[in-house]
């Protein structure tokens, strides 16, 4: 009976964490860091105060989310400032993240093969497929996009916010959102 009841609860378990994943995110809300904090700085919740991001002491999560926040404030300066304080540089959703600020800064040059080496990282991250998906339409590269959309669905993403979102860019031929 428990052998039985192991791959359920592995799925139930894996469901979970997939629910909270960074993949099903939509744009994130803003916090203080970008609605108080003027450029170069983030926010810092033990002094209720804006600091330096040089002198910030944020965590790894909190610095990978509030590195996100910021690329979709148009500071993707100060996100990759941020980014390059992770203790995990080569991890999938920090490139994908630096990827997507250099994306939203225009350079789509640097953002597409930092996207590919997060995807060789974690071929299953959706956000990254979904994020170079949109950077594929900005670049013209309209079919390249499709095949991320394909990968996006068939990784089990259909419905979420990675295929939602870039199934809009290429129904409207323009990167909506990036």
């Amino acid at each position: 009976m428990i052998r039985a009841l192991l791959p359920l609860a592995l799925t139930l378990a894996a469901g979970a964490a997939v629910a909270v994943a960074p993949e099903d995110q939509s744009p994130p809300t803003p916090t203080p860091t970008t609605t108080t904090c003027e450029a170069g700085q983030v926010w810092d919740t033990e002094s209720g105060a804006c600091v330096a991001i040089e002198q910030s002491r944020l965590d790894e999560e909190t610095l990978r989310r509030t590195a996100r926040e910021l690329a979709y404030a148009d500071r993707s300066p100060d996100a990759l400032v941020l980014l390059a304080r992770s203790t995990a540089p080569g991890a999938s959703e920090v490139l994908t993240l630096t990827a997507f600020a250099h994306g939203r800064a225009g350079d789509l040059d640097t953002a597409l093969p930092i996207y590919g080496a997060a995807l060789t990282a974690d071929p299953d991250n959706l956000l990254a497929r979904a994020y170079m998906g949109l950077a594929l339409i900005a670049a013209g590269r309209a079919e390249d996009a499709e095949m991320q959309l394909s990968e996006i669905r068939a990784r089990g993403g259909t419905g979420g916010w990675p295929d939602r979102a870039l199934a809009r860019g290429i129904a409207a031929g323009a990167p909506i959102g990036y």
